[in-house]
């Protein structure tokens, strides 16, 4: 859990990511791989000096890419849309089943942890790069839905959560990706061939970075770049190696490419409020440069309607030379350095980004009625997670009056103001400037075990302020497991750095979150709660220290 409490992603650890580079090109021949007997025969392909050259030669030309939904550049590739109805789809599917069943539930992205899958439903699949014979690698891209039974606190059936899927698929792996091996389908439009994670191979990897070069549209898939935007060609990839949630490339020292894996309907924060903020002006957070996007109910040549798209990845500028401010922290209590200053610097950082975002989407009032929902959903929480935590259930009754405070807020008749926040914000969330100490903000997702339409509901400011504070208290709190004979300088320390936050949020915002103190309170305590369910879960060596912030916020 590196980056300040639970659910931290590693997709901000940009500064020490390296690029790596694209290996040459091999031949194509002319005959058709198991895959492409799914969507056609593809064009014969010379040998090409350059891996985008051969990129951008050897995709089919079919009549479901043309037209409306074809490449609007007429240099760019195409794809072929897989057919996802019987029965190829049914074949293609039950092809990769066994080998997914046992697969999905590995990766650090899933969500469904515990709870067996029982099976898979295909929502679209789309081959980026036919496979032809010989050493060549092609890429299919894949939304299907991981069926799973609910757990036992759930009385209704749970809805199938979809997943992103880029698989590369070769006659035999080489040396370097034996890591990335999913399996070896037996039987299907797959047989014979090695089917492996796609953004471990240079080759595959780069081909997205050309399709978001190239804005348009490849059956349900939507590319797009925002305007005055330039993204060079041919950048070295390579993939972040630790992920959470989502996966990420590095492409040369540019840019990065962020792949959510768990998708649902709606755009995702990460791309709506960077893109809000950086078209408002504000430069606190790297600009969304291009994205891609599913809409899996429109099909290519048959008109109908369309439910929310499903966003994919975001391509944003890399940032060299930077480090989070995580790593800041603890370095900080390694050194007994005085970390304050920084602390300040960054509350007043979030005060902007928070300014902006209230110029930039609507902001709401939140009344009787919406404070005792908040109240409501911080109760519930509380009692799933003391369902599976024993350790919590001594301290419920005064953490349901930490909530209850909340919904008594609005019956004075006054309301609190709510906008569009961050949504999970810690200090792996924040990269600092070495050469001038200013910190830009990333991963605008939330939480991603929360469905976007909680994430894009307007919330009070203090729930971002709750997650700095948080994360000052868990860095001091590792510290002192490191080193126990220095446990009561860290308080101190996170103390600090606490008031020294604060301090620089009122600063830059007028308003000084410690006024707040009953939702404040309320929302750190949530976190802690959310914190204490994850390291049960996860890490129960690291539980002591949420269960220290329940503890100390159940007594205040």
């Amino acid at each position: 859990m590196d980056g300040g409490g639970p659910g931290t992603s590693q997709d901000t650890d940009w500064a020490r990511a390296a690029a790596g580079s694209i290996p040459p090109t091999a031949d194509r021949t002319t005959h058709k791989s198991s895959l492409a007997r799914l969507v056609g025969t593809p064009r014969h392909v010379p040998h090409r000096r350059t891996a985008t050259a051969a990129i951008r030669d050897t995709l089919p030309y079919l009549s479901c890419a043309r037209g409306k939904d074809a490449m609007s550049d007429s240099s760019s590739p195409r794809a072929a849309v897989v057919a996802t109805r019987e029965p190829e789809g049914a074949a293609l599917l039950r092809s990769l089943t066994p080998l997914l069943t046992e697969w999905l539930p590995r990766q650090r992205w899933f969500a469904g942890k515990g709870r067996p899958v029982s099976g898979f439903a295909l929502v679209a699949a789309t081959e980026l790069l036919p496979c032809t014979s010989g050493a060549a690698p092609g890429l299919l891209h894949l939304l299907v839905r991981a069926r799973q039974p609910g757990g036992p606190e759930q009385t209704h059936p749970v809805p199938a959560d979809c997943y992103q899927l880029l698989l590369g698929v070769r006659d035999a792996l080489p040396p370097p990706l034996a890591g990335s091996l999913i399996g070896h389908p037996a039987d299907g439009p797959l047989a014979g061939l090695t089917v492996y994670e796609a953004l471990h191979d240079p080759r595959l990897a780069a081909v997205l970075l050309e399709r978001l070069r190239s804005p348009g549209r490849l059956g349900p898939l939507l590319f797009q770049r925002e305007r005055g935007t330039t993204i060079p060609q041919g950048l070295p990839p390579r993939p972040l190696s630790v992920e959470q949630s989502n996966s990420s490339v590095v492409y040369g020292d540019s840019h990065i490419l962020k792949l959510f894996r768990r998708v649902s309907p709606g755009v995702n924060p990460d791309l709506e409020l960077p893109l809000a903020l950086a078209r408002a002006g504000s430069d606190r957070v790297p600009a969304p440069a291009a994205w891609f996007e599913a809409r899996p109910g429109e099909r290519p040549g048959e008109g109908g309607e369309a439910g929310e798209p499903m966003t994919l990845g975001v391509l944003q500028p890399f940032l060299p030379g930077t480090s989070d401010g995580w790593q800041l922290a603890l370095d900080s209590l390694a050194s007994h350095g005085d970390f304050s200053p920084s602390a300040r610097t960054l509350g007043q950082a979030i005060a902007e980004v928070h300014t902006t975002l209230a110029q930039a989407l609507p902001v709401t009032a939140l009344g009787r009625r919406q404070l005792e929902f908040i109240a409501s959903g911080m109760n519930e929480r509380l009692e799933a997670a003391a369902a599976a935590v024993p350790a919590l259930r001594p301290y419920r009754g005064k953490l349901h009056t930490v909530f209850d405070a909340v919904a008594g807020l609005g019956r004075g008749g006054r309301s609190w103001s709510a906008q569009r926040i961050h949504g999970d914000l810690h200090l792996g969330q924040a990269l600092c400037a070495g050469d001038d100490g200013r910190w830009s903000i990333i991963d605008f997702e939330g939480e991603p075990a929360r469905p976007i339409t909680e994430r894009r509901r307007p919330q009070p400011v203090v729930r971002d302020i709750a997650g700095i504070l948080r994360s000052f208290d868990y860095a001091a709190c590792q510290h002192a497991r490191s080193s126990p004979e220095e446990a009561g300088w860290a308080r101190e320390w996170s103390e600090k750095n606490r008031d020294a936050y604060c301090s620089g949020y009122a600063d830059a915002s007028g308003s000084d979150p410690r006024d707040e103190d009953v939702l404040l309170r309320a929302y750190e305590t949530d976190k802690a709660v959310y914190e204490v369910l994850y390291e049960a879960r996860h890490r129960p060596a690291w539980l002591a220290i949420p269960m220290s912030a329940v503890q100390r916020l159940a007594d205040t």
